[in-house]
This record gives structure tokens, sequence and C-alpha cells, in this order.
């Protein structure tokens, strides 16, 4: 019997919690069915020989519930990792684990992603089969934590270790070679004369090669006992390989045979380390360069906050702040958390977390945004956020998120990582036999090849190729506004050839303006204005707010309406001063058999230029029309030409009339219009578009959009936008400027190309070098590969690869 909890999604009343223990309390093998309607979980006591997951969920499907396993998500920080093949022992491993539902490791951070039931598996668990593969879970974290002092520490470690190594290599070089090129020798150290010292001298000097280069030794020959082989195991391998024959060539010499002080391997050995350590240590610096972003960000936040209590004020620590204290902020300071202006009048510059440069004007009742920074005035507001759920850590957290993430296009290196290390040991041992039993060449010549190959060999280039690529771009992207989620919205972006875009608060502003006022006969547009806006008053739809807010600007006065009615989708009904007002659309003043003759002309220019008529009759004759039109963004026709010259269509989504629809396409240059789409069919229409074979992007900013942003290929919400549409988006735009969604597109196509490139460069590099150090230029009468420079080769390849990656840095947003 086991003990199993499942979530149980769609319950609304205790009625729903007991069905879902009658389905399952019935099922063979279930001895006891429990159901918390507050937590919304559904516990079983049952027996796993008898049934299984599959069959309870389908029992409590069929009951119109949906069971979830419970699941739980961690990011654990591992330590110990060298290579791709490191990250694919740690993903294996944990993978296997009971209760485990995924298991991702990212070389480049260093950290384990997993998705675990908790009432299967601690995380005291993962950390022993972790620890038993040979690594370290250090510490376990949920939200970023970039420790630069350890890896300032570990920068300095590895600089200090190779400038070790150079002091010993560059005599031993000297001393083992030099003679080769007419460099003269002192006589007590020369190979003809004193061949035992000449060895011996050499075994001084790579001693303290080989001990500072320890760790490669403790992990590279933990990790082979252990069966999951890495880059290390590669170098202990081949380096002790080279250091033993040195011993037994000097054990040779001391015994008289002086032939072998022309065999000593000691120079390989010491050479490979020193460079392996050089490499290590430019990749480290270079890994830490990907997460400059994030630093960044978390750099962005005040350490402290001044609040008012008890009429005093007080500074305190930003993680005592809590919901509801009243923050005092002057001119200069940074806003220490997100809240509402409860006193006092300032401008913001949020352009760190935006982008916009212009400084935002903020007065009582606005929102501000932590770590912006208070221009000119002096302000009291109230948090309304604090810790991790303010707007920066938010944007922290998803930055993360999405570096931690992998991209599909990945999977084929991380298959082949898994494989590489363990196909390479079998290579180096085959090609060396082979030279030796079937070549019919020396010991010495077929040691050469052995550490050649295993030296050569860069499983590092292949797991970095695909994860500082996504690093850098994901940072790049946060530093211009744009926050990708993931490796894979990421990778999908560059494949778009078709962009939707809503048009209220996409395109338009999102806030309707009255732009013209015509009248009928006996009426001034003064008294129509005052009628309409007396009538709206009681109104809450966008076009009657914005002809009370016109009346209000031109000073007009008001008048007192009774018997206000709605009529949905058509208009108003008001009485003011006993006269009947209507003021609604066509259809209102059609169903009420009033007469548009004498204005139809009037009405139609005005739909035409995009404009929408709002009929005004008073006691059933018309009075009077006043138009009111959305404004086109400044940035709209720009951003569209801009994806024009990408190579992508542009399609307009809007519940307006074909018309009005038409009159805003052509201002910003829609090469599709979809019009007169209801809110629930805006998924359908992109789902149509899809049928036709494109990949479409959809961008919006309001809830109805929702479906639509979870339906396309990738969801692009625009930052002003509602909490609901940016949880269905894979890409969030900070701004509300749609130039942002070109540079998001044209940051996914550059991105995806640099990962090509690495990718290509890490399997070009093995597929070219492997072969080389196994002799095949040797064979056609060409050079043998010295194990030296395939030291050096493998070195370049990794450090070529995070360096590429870095090149995104220098990425340009669309202007």
């Amino acid at each position: 019997m086991i003990n199993k909890s499942f979530k149980i999604e769609g319950m609304t009343c205790a009625s729903c919690a007991r069905a879902v223990e009658r389905v399952t309390g019935k099922l063979d093998g279930v001895s006891k069915a429990s159901v918390n309607l507050a937590t919304e979980k559904l516990t079983l006591e049952y027996d796993e020989s008898k049934i299984t997951e599959e069959v309870i969920k389908n029992a409590v499907d069929k009951a119109g519930y949906k069971a979830i396993t419970e699941t739980v998500s961690k990011t654990l920080n591992i330590e110990g990792m060298t290579c791709a093949s490191c990250a694919r022992a740690v993903e294996r491993v944990t993978g296997k684990l009971d209760g485990v539902s995924s298991a991702s490791v990212n070389l480049a951070t260093e950290k384990l992603s997993i998705s675990y039931e908790p009432s299967k598996l601690r995380i005291s668990d993962i950390k022993k089969v972790v620890e038993k593969a040979g690594y370290k879970v250090v510490d376990e974290e949920t939200i970023i934590d970039i420790d630069k002092d350890s890896r300032a520490r570990e920068q300095r470690s590895l600089w200090v270790r190779f400038l070790v190594s150079l002091i010993a290599t560059v005599p031993l070089l000297y001393i083992s070679m030099g003679h080769m090129v007419g460099m003269p020798l002192p006589k007590f150290i020369d190979p003809m004369m004193k061949p035992a010292a000449f060895a011996i001298a050499q075994l001084v000097l790579t001693i303290p090669v080989v001990v500072v280069g320890y760790r490669y030794y403790i992990v590279g020959f933990k990790t082979l006992f252990k069966g999951s082989p890495n880059m290390d195991s590669l170098i202990a391998i081949g380096t002790s390989a080279a250091f033993i024959y040195g011993i037994f060539a000097l054990i040779q010499i001391l015994r008289g045979d002086s032939s072998y002080a022309m065999e000593l391997y000691f120079e390989s050995a010491a050479v490979i380390l020193t460079l392996i350590t050089l490499g290590k240590y430019f990749e480290t610096v270079s890994k830490g360069k990907t997460s400059e972003a994030i630093k960044k960000l978390m750099g962005l936040a005040p350490k402290t906050a001044t609040i008012i209590k008890d009429d005093r004020e007080i500074e305190i620590s930003i993680d005592e702040v809590e919901v509801g204290d009243v923050i005092v902020v002057k001119p200069g300071e940074k806003m220490p958390v997100d809240g509402i202006v409860v006193s006092g009048v300032t401008s913001v510059d949020e352009s760190m977390l935006t982008g916009e440069s212009i400084p935002v004007e903020k007065h009582t009742g606005d929102t501000v945004i932590g770590a912006s920074i208070n221009k000119n005035g002096s302000i009291h507001y109230k948090a309304t956020r604090v810790g991790k759920d303010t707007a920066l850590a938010q944007i922290i957290k998803l930055v993360e998120d999405a570096q931690g993430s992998k991209a599909p296009i990945a999977k084929l290196a991380d298959i082949i990582s898994g494989y590489f290390v363990p196909i390479v040991i079998v290579l180096a041992v085959l090609s060396g036999l082979a030279w030796y039993l079937v070549g019919g060449e020396s010991i010495t010549f077929a040691l050469t090849i052995f550490i050649s190959v295993l030296v050569i060999a860069c499983p590092c280039a292949l797991g970095l190729a695909t994860p500082t690529a996504i690093m850098v771009g994901t940072g790049k992207g946060a530093e211009n506004g744009v926050l990708i989620k993931s490796g894979e919205a990421l990778e999908i972006a560059h494949t778009i050839d078709t962009v939707v875009l809503d048009k209220t608060g996409t395109i338009t502003e999102g806030k309707p303006k009255v732009t013209d006022i015509i009248t009928a006969d006996n009426i001034t547009e003064k008294q129509l204005l005052s009628l309409s806006a007396s009538a709206e008053k009681g109104s809450e739809h966008p076009l009657g707010e914005a002809i009370v807010e016109y009346a209000e600007t031109m000073g007009i006065q008001t008048e007192k309406a009774s018997e206000f009615k709605a009529i949905p989708g058509h208009g108003i009904e008001v009485t003011i001063n006993g006269q009947l007002i209507l003021l609604g659309n066509r259809k209102l003043m059609i169903d009420r058999n009033i007469s548009l003759r004498k204005l139809e002309e009037s009405s139609d220019r005005l739909a035409n230029e995009g404009k929408t008529p709002m009929y005004i009759a008073i006691d059933n004759s018309l009075a009077g029309i006043i138009a009111v039109a959305d404004t086109v963004k400044n940035t709209s026709k720009r951003a569209i030409d801009s994806l024009h010259n990408m190579g992508i269509k542009v399609a307009m989504i809007t519940g307006d009339n074909e018309r009005t629809a038409q009159a805003i396409a052509r201002q910003v240059g829609i090469d599709q219009v979809l019009s007169e789409v209801l809110p629930e069919d805006k998924a359908n229409e992109i789902k149509k578009l899809q049928s036709e074979g494109k990949k479409v992007a959809m961008v919006g900013d309001g809830i109805n959009d929702a479906p639509a942003l979870a339906q396309a290929n990738i969801g692009i919400a625009i930052g002003s936008g509602t909490d609901v549409a940016m949880e269905s988006a894979d890409i969030v735009l900070m701004r509300s400027d749609l130039m942002d969604v070109p540079t998001a597109i044209q940051l996914s196509r550059s991105t995806i190309r640099n990962i090509k490139q690495n990718l290509f460069w890490a399997f070009a590099y093995n597929t070219i070098g492997i072969p080389i150090a196994m002799g095949i230029l040797y064979i056609f009468g060409g050079p043998l590969l010295n194990p030296m420079f395939a030291g050096a080769a493998m070195s370049l390849s990794s450090v070529s690869v995070v360096t590429n990656a870095l090149r995104l840095k220098r990425f340009k947003a669309a202007k």
C-alpha cells in the first residue's frame, strides 16, 4: 500500500469533492480516498500492484475533473561539473529517481532544475545521488543568487594555478626540447652526457604542474570509476599515461639504457595541464560575462528604505519593508519596492526597467515601480508589493528561468555528450593498439596517438554551445525591455512569418478621443456636447468616457439625467429635462426608426477616416453626431515597416467594423485585416492562419487576448497589458512600444544563428580533430599530431564557443 496526493482541478464546492472521493474510492485497489477542498488535494491509499496512476487520473477525468500529480520544482546549485558529460551524468542519475518528472542541467549556470513528487522524494535524496555521482549540491534556490565572490575566487584560483604551471613548464620545455633546435643546455643536464640528470630535472619540474592540477585527477578518476566519465577523465587518463611512461623511461635510464632519454613524456603532461588550466580560466571569465544582465538587474534595487513609523522617518533594510508601509523617497533616490503614491508630485525615471528614456509624471494614486529613480520631487507612497513579488524580482526570476531553460536545438548535443567521453576513451585505446599491433609502430608512437585522442576531444564545446548563447540572448533582451520566458520561445520566434496585432491598445493608444462634432438643425455643438456628456455620465463604456472627458476639458456644464438605461451592443437611453435622449450606434437609430438621411454623408466620411460615429437623437429626432477615434501610436507604422523589411506579414485583428478597421490598416500599412472578430473568436482566427501553414506570433494586451496568445506559436504581451495576458505570453514587452516586436524577433534570429555557429564549430572541431589525433594524416604521409598541440586546440575550442556567444552582447534593438 502507498499513500499519494493528487492536485484536483475543476472543483468548486463540497459536492465536487464528494464526487471525486466517490469515483476514486470505488476503484479496485483503493482502500482510502480523501479530498481536501480548501487545498484542492486528493489523498489516496492504494495497492500499486492492482491499480496505476493512469487509471486513477482517467476515473477523475470521467467525473469531470482533472487529477494532476503534485510536483515541486526546485533549482539546485551543482559544484564540480566541468563539461557537458558532467551535466549529462547529473541529469541521468537524478532523472532515474522515482518521483522525478524532469531533470535539466544548465552547464553555463551550473544549475539543476528538477521537478519531483514531494510525496516520493526529498531534497536530501536528490543530494545523495548527485554526490554519489561525484558532484556536490551547494545550496537550494528558487530565485537567482549569483555569488560574485565564489566566481571571483574560482577565477583567482585558476589564474594562480596557471602561473605556477607556467613557471614550471617554460624551463621544462627548454630542457626537453631546446637542444633539438640548437639551444645550449648546461652540461650537468645534457642528455648525451648526463641522461639521468636530464630526466630527473624534467620530473622535478613536472611534479608542481601535476600537483596544482590535482582537481583534474580527483574529479576525472572519481567520475570514471563511477561509470560516468567526463572531460576531466580524458585529461586525467592522458596526462597520467604520459607521466607514468616518463617515470618508466626514467627507471630504464637509471638502469643504464640511455636511449630512453629521448622518449620522456613529462613535457607533454605539463604543457597539456598548463594550457587546459589557461583555457579553463578564460572560459570562467567568459561564462561570468554571460550573466552580466542579471547582475545589472540585481544591482538596481536599493539596499535600504526610509519609512514613516510613529510620525518619524526610519531607515530600514529593504528586506524589512512590509506591504502597507508608507515610504519616503527624496529627489535622486531609488524606489525601494512597488507601490502607490499617497502624497506629493514628481517625475520618475523608469528607463532601467522599461527602456523608456522620458521620465514619467507621478501624482497621488499613480503606481511606482521598485528600483526606478525619483527625479525631482519628494513623495510618500504606500508599499503594495515587496520581496519576490516586486516587478523587478519577477523580471529577474523570469530572466533566470529563461537562462536555465533548454532550447529544442540543444537536444542533439545533449544526447551526443552523454556518450561522447566513453566513445573517445574506446577510440583512444583502439587507435593506440592498432598502430602498435597492426601498424608495427613503437610503444612511444602508440602512446602519442593514445594521449592525443584523449586530449583533443572536447565535450565542453558541445555542452556550452547552446546555454551560453541563450544566457546572453535573454539577458540582452532584458536590457532592451524584451523578456523572453524560455529557450524554446527564443528558438520558435526566429521561424515567425506572420505577426497578428490586436488593434486596441496595441496599434492604437487604447484611449478613445473625441475628434468631430456634427450637428443637425436647431442645436449648437456646445448644447449637443452638454447633452451627450450628461447622458454618458452614468456609462462605463470607453467611448462614453471619452465624451465626458472631452466635455470636462472644454469646461462644459453637465445636467442631471434620470431613467438611465444601457442597451448592450447599441448604446444608451436617458431622460434629461423631460427630453428623451438616445445615444449610440447606427443599429440603435434604425431600431427606433430614426432617419439618418440628413447626416448620412458625414457619417460615411467619418467611418472612412477610421472614426466611430456616435448618433444622438432628441425625442426620436436626429440631433447630431459625435465622432470618437482611438489614435494610432507614434511607433506603430515604423514597427510594421520594420517587420515588412524582415520578410514578415502583418495582420490586424479587431472587433471594429470593416470600414473603420480598413482605415486604421491603411494608416499603418497592415497586410491583412481580420475585422468584426468577437473576443472569444480571436483564437480561432489564429488557428485558421496556422492551418495555412503560417508560423504566427500574436501581440496583444487584454484579458480577451489571452486565449489567442496561448494559441499562437509565440504569444507576445505588451507591457502595459493585464497580468492574464502576460501569463499566457511567451514574450513580454515591458514598454507599450510596438518597435520591441521586431527587436524580439531579430534577437531570436541572432541568437539561433549564434547557437548554430557554436554547434557547427563544436561538431566540426571534434569530427576533424579526433581523426587527425588518431593519425589519419600520418597514414597519407602527413605529420603526427603532438599531444601538446592537441591540448591547446581543446582549450581553444571551449573558449571560442563562449567568446562567440558573447558577440551577442553587441546586438542593437530595432529602431
